[in-house]
């Protein structure tokens, strides 16, 4: 007895014929004169054309097409929120559909993406400085120390809320939040290179000139030294009053340190960033009662970046530039 692809037009139509009749298999597959595996291969392979059984769906396309300009006029509102704004259009689902529905759609619930919100001139900046800064080589971005401000808590867990978007929609303005600048609870300063990390300061006050200027004296000079020896360097810092504050560049002039300028609200360039974001990756899962376990916590993250991992970062210098000019000034994805 041969397999279901050997049956004959003739040993088919007997088959076919005797399932209409509402024979058995077993004796379908007597007369047909084949194994019964293939009588049930073949009469399966005929039924798998047929209607889906099953609840009909309770909603139609018109109520999916609401349901989809109510998900994308505002991504950030929850389950709840977007099933009591559907029903009360007039449709009847359950919570459940609404949810299912929507991850048909290709929405999922993520965490906003968050960029810094940039008017018009800031942009303008940007884009000017990116174009004017789009032919450094690796070799003159390894010459420049980079140094950023962050804030860490205790818990890592209040990450705000949440927004429904689909896959691809990290960067789109529609789903992302915008950043502004808060009293810290524990800031630390920091500073790197390709060459590796320099030492972290943790910040007790408000940082005025004063502060800042005894930060750049007891610690970023030290880091200097540690990553660059007698090498020359160019120092980088964001547009923060203490930063711009005359006294401040009087500083870099006595010191004989020469500044990079640097647009406003620009962390995407900064590659620092993205090593802040490395150490609080890793200590998300850490629990520490108090700010000086949470600083010991800190110190023992930092130390363990490596000048593979920096050197990685200045490397995509150029990346970013280029970034930046293609979006025209607008934040990107770094």
């Amino acid at each position: 007895m041969g397999k279901t692809s050997d049956l004959t037009a003739v040993q088919k139509t007997i088959i076919d014929t005797l399932h209409k009749e509402g024979k058995t298999q077993k004796v379908i597959a007597k007369e047909a004169g084949c194994s019964q595996s293939s009588v049930s291969k073949h009469i399966n392979r005929q039924a798998k054309g047929r209607k889906k059984c099953g609840r009909k769906k309770c909603t139609s396309s018109r109520d999916n097409r609401t349901l989809q300009r109510i998900v994308t006029t505002n991504p950030f509102k929850n389950v709840g929120e977007i099933h009591k704004e559907w029903t009360a259009a007039g449709v009847s689902a359950s919570r459940t559909t609404t949810r299912r529905l929507m991850k048909d759609m290709g929405f999922r619930c993520r965490i906003p993406c968050v960029k810094p919100l940039l008017n018009m001139k800031q942009r303008k900046k940007r884009l000017a400085w990116a174009k004017d800064k789009k032919d450094w080589t690796d070799a003159e971005w390894s010459k420049v120390m980079f140094s950023d401000e962050s804030k860490f808590c205790i818990s890592f867990g209040n990450q705000g809320p949440r927004v429904w978007r689909k896959s691809g929609e990290a960067q789109n303005p529609r789903c992302m939040r915008s950043s502004v600048k808060f009293p810290p609870s524990v800031m630390v300063w920091g500073a790197m290179s390709s060459a590796g990390v320099g030492p972290l300061c943790f910040l007790r006050s408000r940082v005025n000139a004063a502060v800042y200027q005894e930060v750049l004296e007891h610690f970023m000079l030290p880091a200097a030294d540690q990553l660059y020896g007698d090498a020359d360097f160019t120092f980088q810092q964001d547009l923060a009053p203490a930063h711009s504050a005359k006294t401040t560049s009087t500083w870099f002039k006595d010191h004989g340190i020469l500044v990079l300028d640097w647009p406003a609200n620009s962390p995407d360039l900064n590659p620092i960033e993205n090593l802040w974001g490395i150490v609080k990756r890793r200590m998300q899962y850490a629990r520490p009662n108090n700010a000086e376990e949470l600083k010991t916590t800190i110190r023992a993250t930092w130390a363990l970046i490596t000048p593979e991992q920096c050197h990685r970062l200045i490397e995509s210098m150029p990346r970013r530039i280029t970034a930046v000019i293609e979006a025209k000034g607008a934040p990107t994805k770094y």
